[in-house]
């Protein structure tokens, strides 16, 4: 006779979370770091009721806005390669719309989330409910579908069994390396308080070990074929190197085999900065050795790359005649864009097969001397973008006045604007995962909250958070909960008063300058923002910075800052660095009346006509 225990829909939901565990270097873990939670009428008295049972070994954090609570928990995932995860509840109505944008961003960077938003009541008695959405034509519809473009996995549990296979299904999905991403589990607000006699095999502790796909042999030898043809050969490391945990395997493929490697916004530190293969940053925000590079390679081989248009420059980077992409990726979705010879296989397992099969093979001398040489002219580049020059610094001085006082070894966050793009050109990364950026959905306002779950996931790390003033202003908040956590950020705003990058996109597309900066706004009083007595006012330590030299001091007071620290520096909202880049596709008006548009749209049809439309 199976064995049974009584718990509600709710208890039995976050029981099953505590008996999940992985093994992290020979430590077994639980592969849940937390629940992040804010309570309302949805979820209060059955998950919040759950919660409370287990709160010495699940921990429940509390944030001031669901959005952000959601970011810190994909910050946490990110920070630790994919291995372990959080999970975010909420109240129906605005508490569960607000995690959309969150678990849209987890989508796009195929990062596990596992989002538990309250619901209306399944049995519909008292509906409508306090902030029920009701459709006229569908009496199933609540305001959580809203998450099922956005999930990988939806489910809306309206009887206390259906949590059985629905949370067998949450887990494979959260750990399987080609479907990885959120997944939304809708809770009926009845339902979660409702009782049901669960087999006690449910609850049987559960280790949960990373799937390394091996390749398939006719795919392999195919990608073989391709390299040993190359003579001008890249490397494309993306976000799927780190996850894979195969940087190791990258370093030994690429100096065995004389390739040259290019990093995405993802794959950022796959290799040290100061390697002397790694060509830095690669397409509208790349080097020019890399770029250089890219635009006469003969075979691009991407691993774990997602290969956007940022990488591919639109795909007009890439630009000699016969370039084949060879994609070793888990997933085929990625793998076969653009008619890329596929190779479906964990990034580890797939350099160790084709280090296996390629013989003495390797690049000609000649190819990683023109790279070397190249690596050396960018150095030279980025050295005079990053030294202190003008009156009011670049966001690029800024970048290197962080560097130089707290160096390679700090985990660096950042998320949108202007600030990704520099970064990815010029900020020297060190050990695997210290540069975590979002720029898969480039979500304003993920910084300061990523920084808190990239700090909560590695709490020894120097966490440094950079954002712009627009970025600070839509979400701030958590400020406060690091604070109250006790996990030290150090938080560098530069503030350009406005959005300024959009404001340069708007320039080099023919605009006016219009509503993007304050000056430009309408608006009847110039906002002056004192962001340092706001950030005082969460918690934080926070200073003013008038210049580069005053940047550098603070940075170094703030080391001794025992809470988070605030340093606000105004900043040049027209300087970029003009060196490396690449031409990125965005559409020019065909009819204009301003001249300048219609300048900007014929320049704009000769840069199409760079484009590779191969699908």
């Amino acid at each position: 006779m199976t064995k049974t225990i009584r718990l509600t829909m709710a208890q039995a939901l976050i029981r099953f979370m505590t008996r999940q565990m992985t093994v992290i270097d020979g430590e077994k873990l639980p592969i849940f770091g937390g629940v992040w939670a804010i309570f309302g009428h949805g979820n209060v008295a059955g998950v919040g009721e759950a919660l409370y049972q287990v709160r010495d070994e699940l921990p429940t954090y509390r944030a001031h806005n669901e959005q952000a609570m959601a970011h810190a928990a994909i910050a946490f995932a990110k920070a630790s390669f994919r291995r372990r995860f959080m999970a975010a509840t909420s109240s129906i109505g605005p508490g569960a719309t607000n995690m959309v944008t969150a678990a849209a961003l987890a989508h796009v960077n195929r990062l596990p989330l596992l989002l538990l938003p309250g619901d209306v009541f399944a049995n519909r008695a008292p509906d409508p409910v306090l902030q029920q959405v009701e459709s006229f034509g569908d009496g199933t519809v609540s305001a959580n579908d809203c998450f099922r473009p956005v999930s990988r996995y939806f489910d809306r549990i309206t009887r206390p069994e259906q949590i059985i296979p629905a949370l067998s299904r949450a887990m494979q999905v959260l750990t399987d390396p080609a479907e990885c991403g959120p997944v939304t589990l809708s809770l009926c607000q009845d339902v979660q308080a409702e009782a049901f006699d669960y087999p006690e095999s449910f609850f049987a502790e559960r280790v949960w070990t990373p799937r390394r796909p091996q390749p398939d042999a006719g795919e392999l030898d195919a990608a073989v074929a391709a390299l040993k043809s190359a003579k001008k050969p890249v490397i494309i490391a993306g976000g799927g190197v780190l996850y894979s945990e195969a940087t190791a395997a990258l370093k030994a493929f690429a100096e065995k085999r004389g390739i040259p490697v290019m990093e995405t916004q993802a794959g950022k530190s796959s290799l040290p900065h100061v390697h002397a293969l790694n060509m830095g940053s690669v397409g509208v925000t790349g080097s020019s050795a890399s770029n250089l590079l890219a635009e006469q390679a003969d075979v691009v081989l991407a691993i774990g790359s997602r290969m956007q248009d940022f990488t591919t420059g639109s795909w007009a980077l890439f630009k000699a005649d016969g370039a084949r992409i060879v994609g070793l990726n888990v997933q085929l979705f990625d793998a076969a864009k653009h008619s890329a010879l596929p190779l479906i296989a964990d990034a580890r397992a797939g350099l160790e097969a084709l280090d296996s099969k390629l013989g003495g093979w390797k690049s000609p001398a000649s190819w990683v001397a023109t790279a070397k040489a190249a690596k050396a002219a960018w150095l030279k580049s980025a050295r005079a973008a990053t030294d202190p020059t003008n009156s009011l610094p670049s966001d690029a001085q800024a970048i290197g006045a962080v560097h130089r006082v707290r160096g390679s070894k700090a985990t660096l966050v950042c998320a949108s604007g202007g600030l990704p793009g520099e970064l990815h050109k010029l900020w020297p990364a060190g050990r695997p995962g210290s540069y975590h950026l979002d720029y898969g959905y480039s979500t304003m306002g993920y910084e300061i909250a990523g920084g808190l779950g990239v700090k909560i996931a590695r709490p020894d790390d120097d966490v440094i958070v950079m954002l712009g003033d627009g970025s600070y202003m839509m979400m701030n908040s958590e400020i406060a909960t690091s604070v109250m956590l006790g996990k030290k950020l150090t938080i560098v705003v530069l503030d350009n008063r406005g959005f300024g990058c959009i404001n340069r996109l708007q320039m080099a597309t023919g605009g006016a300058n219009f509503n993007n900066l304050f000056r430009d706004a309408l608006r009847e009083v110039m906002p002056e923002i004192d962001f340092v007595a706001h950030a005082a006012s969460m918690g934080a330590v926070a200073r003013k910075a008038a210049s580069i030299a005053e940047l550098e001091r603070a940075l170094k007071e703030a080391r001794k800052d025992e809470r988070t620290s605030v340093i606000v520096i105004d900043t040049d909202p027209l300087v970029s660095t003009d060196a490396g880049g690449h031409w990125w596709d965005v559409a020019v008006p065909e009819v204009s009346v301003r001249p300048s548009v219609r300048k900007a749209r014929k320049d704009y049809e000769k840069k199409r006509k760079m484009q590779h439309l191969v699908n």
